[in-house]
């Protein structure tokens, strides 16, 4: 399906094309013009309410509805009238705060697989893309739209470029960069999450200035400032949050922590990982008005979407956990709009909006029959209808992946001072976020620093992926990656910088595996016994793949079963979420934001051997 052409020009909220669809709106709404179908379903939730109406017909003109009322009540005309008598209609669900990225689907494969499940719009945070290539940050999120794609995409232009002052590559936004975003596209929603409170809070910080840059520009258009306020539980610091004009929170890890954020002003976004705990503890507190609560996928990928759903999981989850189904809704459709300035379009099936539907067989078990989107039927049970728009991504989006050259075992040595028989090393662990790192006493062979599988120590490596200096920074890391000999991992999402990583038994396995992945131009590699077992290929921004979910989820059921033949380290964290086995959240262990502390970054004037503390500054030596 592509878009008609009366709708192209909607593709991206222009304002006199938008009059132009409002001032043709209000003459069918009266019955002065005809309209394109109507819709009749047995009921209609008014998220505006939360009440249902029975034997509603919905009329459509383009992409947008023109009116609602009782069947039969609307004076006009219309060639086609479809009757859903069993069938109850809510509105598309919208994704308030989405890494698209994380699904590793380009937009118009992801629209193919969250428009079954009932997504048709998604406020993306994309400082995932805008690390890897921040100027072209609108045109990659609006194309598929504009080539005809029915799935809404409103960006929000990442904070986090860089994450820290302590990175670099891919670009680096600042308040002209946001006020020019803002300024050329309507579709922008406002400031991807604000994660970097030592830069805001600090006015010593490096990332101070550019930081409230963007939070001024953001706020001088009237936009929203989406936050990130991971360990930030205590009241002055929620308070203090608040106070900066940052909007959210999707970080919350307890009941009575969103409780506090909300009394502080704060819109909060339940994750799934916890929704469960999270709503029957606010159920159980008395939470009476939830308009300022939504449900949030943050970071769901495509093989995770295939096995439970998109929103609609959130949605089912949160009524399992004693919800009401209208309250669940409403926090996936116009709560979500209303937060991020959208509701003229999204969230209620009402005038004007969009004509995004979603027909349930039942409502308490959200069990969707069918979705329109754009006043057009795009998908039936779980089977999508409508055409993918075939997009030639052009250089900046698929040649990102730039090392400069190949790496050798030697990249990965980490030598010793001479003369010594052992070293005292910086360990970290997946998710550390104690103020200090470890340490160890470490052997040394043949001048070099040894790993110790005895005691769980591996070897982990960061190799910057942006300047083609091909630089590597390499540590040593506790209870993760392969213990099998001659075995490495390597991947291109390292969030959030991205750089490409690596962890392996041996340095001439991490060679391989992250050459592996370079020539792939992003991805996954497994290798072991100086071979290649299983890749995934992610080819657009290192990060995403343009093709059907199914095929990117073949590839990674196929990595998961050569990963069986790999014994792997494991060494508990303070993440409930690490656990044995793979070790995929490895590329989520990567991330330099509060409430972590030290961390492994891309080598730099400012730390040479990459560790740094990220809240300071510090830098130390990776052994001494």
């Amino acid at each position: 399906m592509t878009l008609p052409p009366e709708t192209v020009a909607d593709t991206d909220l222009d304002p006199v094309a938008e009059a132009a669809i409002r001032q043709a709106l209000l003459q069918v709404a009266l019955g002065h013009a005809p309209a394109d179908r109507i819709l009749r379903p047995g009921r209609l939730l008014d998220t505006g309410t939360g009440l249902w109406r029975d034997v509603q017909e919905i009329v459509i003109s383009g992409a947008r509805i023109a009116y609602t009322g009782p069947a039969g009540s609307w004076p006009g005309t219309a060639p086609e009238i479809v009757d859903l008598p069993d069938l109850a209609a809510v509105p598309g669900l919208g994704e308030v705060h989405k890494h698209i990225e994380s699904s590793h689907l380009t937009p118009e494969y992801e629209a193919a697989l969250v428009l079954p499940r009932g997504n048709t719009w998604t406020c993306e945070a994309s400082h995932e893309f805008s690390n890897v290539d921040a100027d072209h940050t609108l045109d990659f999120w609006l194309a598929a739209r504009r080539a005809g794609s029915p799935l809404k995409i409103y960006p929000l232009p990442g904070s986090a470029v860089p994450p820290t002052a302590y990175e670099h590559g891919g670009g680096w936004l600042g308040h002209d960069a946001q006020r020019d975003f803002l300024k050329d596209s309507r579709m922008v929603a406002g400031l991807d999450e604000v994660m970097d409170w030592p830069g805001v809070s600090d006015p010593a910080n490096p990332s101070h200035d550019r930081l409230w840059g963007m939070m001024t520009a953001t706020m001088a258009a009237r936009a929203v400032v989406e936050g990130h306020a991971a360990g930030i539980t205590d009241l002055p610091g929620i308070n203090a949050f608040a106070a900066a004009g940052i909007a959210s929170d999707h970080e919350m890890w307890t009941a009575q922590e969103a409780m506090d954020k909300l009394a502080a002003g704060l819109f909060v976004e339940l994750r799934i990982h916890s929704l469960t705990e999270m709503v029957q503890g606010l159920l159980q507190m008395g939470l009476r008005d939830w308009s300022r609560v939504a449900f949030a996928t943050d970071d769901r990928s495509a093989t995770d979407t295939l096995k439970t759903g998109a929103t609609d999981h959130n949605v089912r989850t949160a009524i399992a956990a004693g919800l009401a189904p209208e309250i669940a809704i409403q926090c996936a459709t116009i709560n979500p709009a209303r937060h991020m300035r959208l509701e003229a379009w999204q969230g209620l099936i009402a005038p004007g909006r969009y004509a995004d539907i979603v027909l349930l067989d039942d409502v308490d078990s959200f069990a969707i029959a069918e979705v329109w989107a754009d006043g057009r039927r795009v998908s039936r049970g779980k089977t999508y209808l409508a055409e993918i728009p075939q997009i030639d991504w052009p250089d900046w989006a698929s040649d990102t992946v730039n090392v400069g050259r190949t790496l050798q075992a030697e990249d990965f040595r980490i030598p010793a001072a001479p003369g010594r028989e052992t070293m005292t090393a910086a360990l970290l662990r997946p998710f550390h976020w104690a103020p200090n790192f470890l340490t160890a006493d470490l052997p040394v062979q043949d001048g070099a620093v040894q790993r110790d599988s005895a005691r769980n120590v591996t070897k982990f490596a960061v190799i910057d992926r942006f300047s083609g200096r091909g630089e590597v920074s390499k540590m040593f890391w506790l209870g993760c990656g392969p213990a099998t000999p001659e075995t490495a991992l390597a991947c291109s999402m390292a969030h959030d910088k991205h750089n490409l990583w690596a962890c392996g038994s041996s340095d001439a396995a991490m060679a391989l595996a992250a050459n592996t992945v370079a020539e792939m131009q992003g991805g996954w590699a497994l290798v072991s016994g100086g071979k290649v077992l299983a890749t995934i290929r992610w080819e657009i921004a290192g990060l995403m793949s343009a093709r059907p979910a199914q095929a990117l989820d073949a590839d990674m059921q196929a990595l998961l079963k050569a990963a069986e033949t790999i014994d792997w380290l494991y060494e508990p964290s303070y993440n409930p979420r690490w656990q044995p086995g793979f070790p995929e959240r490895l590329a989520w262990a990567t991330l330099t934001c509060s409430p972590w502390t030290w961390v492994l970054v891309a080598p730099s004037d400012h730390a040479p051997e990459g560790l740094v503390n990220v809240t300071t500054g510090a830098t130390h030596p990776v052994v001494w």
